[in-house]
C-alpha cells in the first residue's frame, strides 16, 4: 500500500527522505520502502512520524485527509 499522505506531508514541508531517515535512525532506502508500502510501518515509526509532523497516525495511514488530531 502506497501511503500518499506520508509522502505528501514530507514533500509539502520540503523535507528529503534522507532527513527523515536520519531522524528515525534508518537508511534512506528503508524509509523509501515505508512510503511505497514495500515494507510495513511499525507502531514506533508511526508514532515518531506523527509527533514530528504534529499530525494524527490516521492521517499518515491515509485513513483521513485531515491531519489534525480528532477532538473527543
Amino acid at each position: 500500500m502506497v501511503y500518499k499522505n506520508l509522502r505528501s506531508i514530507r514533500e509539502d514541508r520540503d523535507i528529503r527522505q534522507r532527513e527523515i531517515a536520519e531522524l528515525l535512525h534508518i537508511s534512506q532506502n528503508t524509509y523509501s520502502q515505508y512510503e511505497t508500502g514495500a515494507i510495513a510501518l511499525t507502531a514506533e515509526v508511526l508514532v515518531k512520524l506523527a509527533d514530528y509532523y504534529r499530525c494524527s497516525v490516521d492521517y499518515l495511514l491515509d485513513r483521513t485527509d485531515d491531519p489534525r488530531f480528532p477532538r473527543i
